[in-house]
């Protein structure tokens, strides 16, 4: 049993990609009014709303927040002022992570001398790049914990991404997958998961030897799953979708966070656990991008293949003493819903299929899903 000093500080933030929606048409909105910038920025106060790649996307980073209840706060907050300042510019919010059928090339650049330098080296890589993301950055310990609980959080990555699922669609094709996105940024380099790292000096070096033959520029260019934030004293989760519902978000933070504290706490105790092959945890990701939370994943301690629902549900009942000091159980609980009710990508499709079989064309359908999204972007966020 952990004594009652074991009482690890953990900080959490979230960063979310959205898209801009033009109303009648349910397009991406290519050049959105610079107004909607400007007001989210004079609203955020201690968050903050910058420019994504594309024009047609608005990002948010809430305020640090020291527990999941704050971060409950945060993210209505930042979901709102975006959706308020949009709205008043004739203009909807989208919270998925590829849109049902806009076209990549329809689409303008921001102009920043960083995207003008991605899309000089990436080409069309990067122009293709119509997706968005939800990052959890976690803040504790020293940089060796952080690097080394990093390293043991890879095994849990794909069950995190499937609960987040809600990119099932791209340029109005159903592509078979609940998660299209990482299929598209996985054409750029560094990109996946990142090597077992044991301490801070190990990411350091490698850093550097990237850095030496001019690859990349800082640790911000390595565009893992998960990796050190080159700007915050944290470990940044980046696997994600960005969920459409605001309380599946939640969920996931909650489970990201008690992992967390659950290693740490074992780390204190006896150890962490070694590690399983890279290769094994790359195709349990490959398999949550497809199958979503209908995924069976393969455990290797076991040499079986785990229902995703199993293995949730045993997730849950070992983190309970973490979600309990993290005064967060309702919110992993929650988890159990996203895997009964499906995430943001199975009511696209469910939908989708809907308005087929009732008579609509594709068009029609790819519309509708968009309207149904934009509506869970703002429940539990818009009175």
């Amino acid at each position: 049993m952990t004594t009652g000093r074991f009482d690890p500080k953990i900080t959490l933030g979230v960063e979310e990609e959205f898209f801009l929606i033009d109303p009648e048409t349910r397009d991406l909105v290519a050049d959105p009014d610079v107004a909607i910038l400007e007001a989210c920025r004079r609203a955020a106060g201690e968050h903050k709303v910058v420019p994504e790649f594309l024009r047609a996307q608005i990002e948010t980073n809430t305020r640090v927040c020291s527990s999941i209840a704050d971060l409950r706060a945060a993210l209505v907050e930042t979901r709102r002022l975006v959706i308020e300042a949009a709205n008043a510019r004739g203009t909807e919010v989208l919270a998925t992570s590829t849109h049902p059928f806009a076209e990549w090339h329809a689409q303008a650049t921001t102009a920043r001398e960083r995207y003008r330098r991605l899309a000089m080296t990436y080409q069309e890589s990067v122009r293709r790049f119509l997706v968005g993301g939800m990052h959890i950055h976690a803040g504790f310990g020293d940089a060796d914990s952080r690097v080394r609980v990093m390293t043991a959080l890879r095994r849990y990555l794909p069950v995190l991404h499937a609960l987040s699922a809600s990119s099932p669609f791209n340029a109005g094709r159903e592509t078979g997958f609940k998660s299209y996105r990482l299929s598209l940024i996985g054409v750029l380099p560094r990109t996946s998961l990142p090597p077992p790292l044991l301490d801070h000096l190990e990411y350091q070096r490698l850093v550097q030897d990237y850095r030496s033959l001019s690859f990349i520029q800082d640790g911000s260019e390595l565009w893992w799953d998960i990796r050190p934030s080159a700007s915050f004293p944290t470990v940044e989760m980046r696997i994600c979708d960005i969920c459409t519902r605001l309380e599946d978000a939640l969920a996931i933070a909650a489970l990201y966070a008690s992992l967390i504290r659950m290693l740490l706490r074992r780390r204190a105790e006896d150890g962490l656990p070694s590690e399983p092959p890279t290769e094994i945890i790359a195709e349990n990701r490959w398999l949550a991008s497809r199958y979503g939370v209908l995924a069976f994943l393969g455990d290797p301690t076991f040499g079986e293949r785990v229902d995703i629902e199993d293995y949730a549900n045993r997730l849950i009942e070992d983190l309970a003493e973490d979600a309990q000091a993290l005064d967060c159980e309702a919110e992993l609980g929650h988890i159990a819903t996203i895997i009964r009710e499906g995430t943001g990508a199975d009511r696209q499709i469910d939908l989708f299929r809907l308005r087929r079989l009732e008579g609509d064309d594709e068009a029609e359908a790819l519309r509708t899903v968009v309207d149904a999204a934009i509506a869970e972007t703002r429940e539990g966020v818009m009175a």
